[in-house]
């Protein structure tokens, strides 16, 4: 596993309210059509808003609790076999499999699992963005 970051994705309780505050600060939105999440290019990473609902339908944690994480962190990778590999390298290292590679309706393929403090990590092959040899993505605007 390269040691970068792709995406961190804030679940938001109003995606709407959340997505016209990064405009109003003057975020540029990317894939202004993607329904139900709400994209911005930061620097060599991305940032998703994504409903609470959504994310814990994902991830299968529960993010309605007191101090429970609403935010997770996204490795993408550049195949889809590199998903597996990664997921069961995150495995033997010690993570917790919260669920395991599914193909995803957005047509990629992911997985989720936690740290030993729980924090949540997707691992996603996303064939919309393109990796750099840095490990930076760029989102389609």
């Amino acid at each position: 596993m390269e040691q970068r970051l792709s995406l961190v994705t804030v679940g938001v309780r109003d995606l709407a309210r959340a997505t016209a505050f990064y405009e109003r600060l003057g975020w540029r939105r990317c894939l202004a059509g993607a329904e139900g999440v709400a994209f911005f290019q930061v620097g060599g990473i991305g940032l998703s808003l994504y409903p609470c609902a959504d994310l814990e339908g994902d991830t299968g944690v529960s993010l309605t609790t007191e101090g429970s994480p609403r935010v997770s962190l996204a490795y993408n990778v550049r195949t889809r076999e590199e998903v597996d590999s990664v997921m069961a390298e995150a495995e033997a290292a010690g993570a917790i499999v919260l669920h395991r590679p599914r193909q995803a309706e957005w047509g990629g393929y992911f997985g989720h699992f936690a740290d030993p403090d729980g924090l949540i990590w997707e691992v996603a092959w996303n064939p919309a963005f393109p990796i750099a040899a840095d490990g930076s993505i760029t989102m389609p605007a």
